[in-house]
């Protein structure tokens, strides 16, 4: 059955899994490494939700790991699959890829540009290296080398000669009604959908009728490569197995005990694999746990094969902020390489090790990355100071559970990740990346300005952080929310100010010098509307009247009208320093 994880205040989620996990490895296989799995198809770009079902495992894996537990993260790549459609927005990709449809990933060319042999290892390469940034440790296996080498032989023959045992166990499920798409919470993986869309494949997802009878087995055919077959002969005491192509015509007499060119279908497949690897731990999305599903009849199955089911969470839906529902089916979502080429892969570790597997998050490809990071900085700077409850300080403390996420963002049990030596905030990154479009020698002056007492002396100091931040605004910033600062005053914007106006101009530009700091500047301008009603500068929202709010909003946009000629932009601290300070008294018309 499923582990259900339930929220304590004295540990996290993924500690509560290591304890389950280690427990039930003693029993089944006392001894010997812990095996936690996870299985990803590279049909298309592996996409952030396929991540949840490596990060989970990973994060179990790693904990124990830090317990001194030997332990094997498998990750299954699905290769042999069928390629079942051509995905859309894929670069090199074009309609014809459709006359592969029905052959072994492995055996589809990959997209047009490519170095790498053919459409599987195209997208595997991508992801093995977002999982090395990642700082995640697996050991792949490929389905392709498992079949065509013959590994698989004896548990292929097992398998055929107790066919009529899995029939009987398909059956009780084959009348019962599949869930409805909107209770998916993930996609369905490429096994799951063969027989939904390809060209008239007479596969299903649990086996095929012929005349033969029920088979669990599809052969590829041996003149078009295609899996559109169906067995029509068997022999149990021979293994001899005679199949038909519908695609092309093709048929053919072989032993399946010498028969390397054909895989069992998806539904024992996967069963037959926990038995095999000793699976301990894999977690399944929610479509794979409904009755019916692969999860709950391979639960079933496996003992055919003498194993026995994993435990493991169902994985909630992971979205990103602004799209729809991601599908590997589709081309465009955002993959784990698009997501860490704007954010530290601490943060996106975080992110997954932060919410239990059966709660769903978004990534944010938006703004919201910048409240996001906020949220991280805020977290790192409680961990690095102490003010955690597990330490016993008082309020405004780190949680036990939120210290324990950190700290799986942060490092391995076998290393530290990378991190960036002057984590400056990522809004204040963005925002001159912004503004300097590029611009490495004026990027370099406004941050060594932001704090004069301890300047930045190199980019490098800033990096990665500063890179990505920049990647952030270059590819998910559109063109008319980018900050262009004005090359000339708008002369008729400030003939026509009031003296109210004037005279908050005139404040803040007797200020510039004395002030010219990021922690300055923001004291500036915050308190340039408090003077002018007659407050100190230093007065505290407590000790001000509701008025000064509309007014401080009042000046910061006739600031942006003047320096950039739009109601809003940057922080106005790191916009001024930005321009930099002659520009800014040319601008407000000094």
């Amino acid at each position: 059955m499923p582990i259900v994880a339930q929220s304590t205040e004295t540990t996290d989620w993924v500690s509560r899994f290591a304890d389950e996990v280690i427990e039930e490895s003693e029993r089944r296989a006392p001894g010997k490494p812990v095996v936690v799995a996870s299985g990803l198809s590279p049909s298309g770009p592996i996409h952030l939700g396929n991540l949840r079902e490596v990060m989970t495992p990973h994060l179990v894996a790693d904990e124990i790991r830090r317990r001194g537990h030997q332990v094997r993260h498998l990750i299954s790549w699905d290769d042999y699959d069928r390629y079942r459609k051509v995905p859309q927005g894929v670069p090199g990709v074009d309609d014809s890829w459709a006359e592969h449809i029905g052959k072994p990933l492995t055996s589809v060319p990959a997209p047009q540009g490519s170095s790498h042999p053919n459409w599987a290892e195209h997208f595997k390469a991508a992801m093995t290296a977002s999982l090395a940034e990642l700082g995640v440790e697996f050991d792949g296996i490929s389905q392709t080398e498992q079949y065509t080498s013959g590994v698989y032989r004896e548990q292929i023959l097992h398998a055929v000669r107790h066919r009529a045992d899995i029939d009987a166990i398909l059956d009780q499920y084959r009348t019962k009604k599949a869930p409805a798409k909107k209770q998916q919470q993930k996609p369905l993986d490429e096994a799951e959908l063969e027989a939904a869309e390809g060209s008239g494949a007479a596969d299903e997802e649990d086996g095929s009728s012929g005349t033969a009878g029920y088979f669990p087995y599809k052969p590829y055919c041996g003149n078009c490569e295609k899996d559109l077959t169906t067995v029509t002969s068997y022999d149990d005491d021979t293994t001899e197995l005679t199949y038909a192509c519908t695609a092309c015509g093709f048929s053919e007499t072989v032993r399946l005990n010498e028969f390397n060119r054909g895989k069992l279908v998806w539904k024992v497949d996967w069963p037959m694999r926990w038995a095999y690897e000793g699976v301990v731990f894999e977690p399944s999305g929610v479509d794979h746990s409904s009755p019916g599903s692969s999860f709950q009849v391979g639960g079933q199955i496996v003992g055919i094969f003498g194993g026995k089911q994993p435990i493991g969470p169902m994985y909630a839906f992971v979205g990103i902020s602004g799209m729809a529902k991601m599908s590997s089916s589709r081309g465009g979502v955002p993959t784990p390489g698009d997501a860490l080429k704007i954010m530290e892969p601490q943060l996106l570790r975080w992110l997954y090790a932060r919410r239990r597997p059966n709660q769903s998050f978004k990534i944010a490809f938006d703004q919201e990355i910048q409240r996001l990071y906020d949220e991280w900085d805020k977290l790192d700077a409680k961990v690095a100071g102490g003010t955690s409850q597990a330490f016993g300080s008082g309020g405004g403390s780190a949680l036990p559970g939120d210290v324990a996420a950190h700290a799986r963002a942060v490092r391995t049990a076998g290393a530290e990740l990378p991190r960036t030596p002057r984590p400056l905030p990522y809004r204040t990154l963005a925002s001159v990346a912004d503004i300097t479009a590029g611009e490495q020698e004026q990027a370099l002056r406004i941050l060594s300005e932001l704090d004069p007492d301890n300047p930045l002396a190199s980019l490098d100091e800033a990096r990665p952080r500063y890179d990505k931040a920049e990647a952030w605004i270059n590819t998910h910033v559109p063109a008319d929310q980018r900050t262009i600062v004005r090359q000339e005053p708008d002369a008729e914007l400030l003939k026509s100010l009031d003296e109210a106006a004037q005279q908050s101009l005139r404040l803040l530009l007797d200020g510039l010098a004395a002030n010219w700091s990021l922690d300055g500047l923001t004291h500036l301008v915050y308190g340039v509307p408090k003077v002018q009603a007659g407050f100190s500068a230093d007065a505290t929202p407590k000790e001000l009247p509701p008025e000064i709010k509309t007014a401080q909003r009042t000046f910061f946009a006739l600031l942006y009208h003047l320096l950039v000629g739009r109601d809003t932009g940057p922080r106005l601290p790191t916009l001024l320093l930005a321009v930099g300070q002659d520009r800014v008294r040319a601008l407000l018309g000094e």
